[in-house]
């Protein structure tokens, strides 16, 4: 199906049964690693302008993306992905939050500045938008050369607390979950109506050129992928979460046939037994942060994933794999396995993975 991923019936069947918290023939387990450079193709470079034109310029995104994809192994079930990428906050920037570029990322500046009802409701989304725009482009133009050979996902889509956030600064936010908190919610609504119509948009569109559905998370099964996420929720507390931004969230899965939400940071750990407690989210994504990413240190909360009966994902390194046998059960674990420099090496861990879960 896939000229780099020849294998992927046989992957996907796998991570149908992740999502169950089951296994087929072993439990989930991604490695890529660089091919000798007799078999890498150039990366393309390129003079731009600014950091701005180099984003937006659509042929040069799209050569990028393919020779990094050709340049690496996806072994076992690794996916070769890629995904039309404006940053993180592209969503409220569909509203018409400006957008600034770095080298790796981008960010919105806030545009709502107050709670004026008219002002509220001339915040809309536009599908006439030059970034709206642009992520079709990008997604049309990448979806033309990947056919029948890698996967092309929907862009980074953050929609709920964090596009709010992004319309009002997230300090100032924080203050409104307590002076506005019913306009706060109301908004939330209607964002929330907004991101499952964009899904759709773009889930029809994969899916008429034969596209699995997957994202930035190159996660993937039969059906809509979701991965749910709320960064602004570490500055507020349960009880607000809970009565604002966990609806929506709700929402958001209930339209999917598959969700894994993004849990970000020690702050928002508060939220994991609420968050387990929803039945459409089917895993978790646990992301310690910079400085804290040692899995090692986090045993307690795979562990409760586990007892709740959701999946998740792992990233142990290569030489740390015993360690994580030792702790934790197959069922329901993906593993994202770092350190591997070849396929010996890919080969031998996939066997220790393979005997862990008989």
């Amino acid at each position: 199906m896939f000229a780099l991923k020849p294998d992927f019936e046989a992957v996907i069947a796998r991570y149908e049964a992740w999502w169950a918290g089951a296994g087929v023939d072993r439990p989930l387990v991604s490695m890529t690693f660089s091919k000798p450079l007799a078999e890498q193709v150039p990366v393309p470079e390129k003079a731009h302008n600014s950091l701005r034109e180099r984003w937006m310029d659509t042929e040069f995104a799209v050569e990028c993306s393919v020779a990094r994809l050709h340049n690496r192994v996806h072994y076992a079930d690794a996916l070769p992905v890629t995904y039309p990428n404006l940053g993180p906050e592209v969503f409220s920037a569909f509203y018409g939050c400006p957008l600034s570029f770095g080298a790796t990322t981008s960010w919105s500046e806030p545009i709502l500045d107050s709670w004026e009802p008219a002002r509220v409701v001339n915040l809309q989304l536009d599908r006439h938008n030059i970034y709206f725009r642009k992520i079709l482009a990008l997604m049309d133009a990448l979806i033309e050369v990947g056919r029948g050979t890698f996967l092309v996902g929907y862009t980074d889509l953050h929609p709920g607390g964090d596009a709010i956030a992004a319309f009002r600064d997230p300090q100032v936010l924080c203050v409104d979950m307590i002076d506005h908190p019913e306009a706060v919610k109301a908004l939330c609504e209607r964002v929330t109506d907004d991101f499952l119509d964009v899904y759709d948009l773009y889930h029809a569109r994969l899916q008429a050129a034969g596209m699995p559905s997957t994202t930035w998370l190159p996660v993937t099964g039969r059906g809509k992928i979701h991965v749910p996420s709320n960064d602004f929720s570490c500055m507020i507390s349960e009880a607000m979460f809970e009565e604002v931004f966990l609806p929506g969230i709700v929402r958001e899965c209930q339209h999917m046939d598959h969700s894994i939400y993004h849990l970000d940071g020690p702050q928002a750990l508060r939220f994991l037994d609420l968050l387990l407690e929803i039945p459409e989210i089917q895993a978790i994504q646990w992301v310690p942060g910079a400085g804290r990413d040692n899995w090692a240190d986090w045993i307690p909360v795979y562990q409760r994933i586990q007892s709740a009966g959701k999946a998740f994902c792992l990233y142990p390194p290569i030489e740390e794999l015993d360690d994580v046998f030792e702790v934790l059960r197959p069922e329901g674990a993906w593993l994202i396995v770092s350190g591997i420099e070849n396929e010996a090496m890919a080969a031998a861990a996939l066997d220790r993975v393979t005997r862990w879960g008989r």
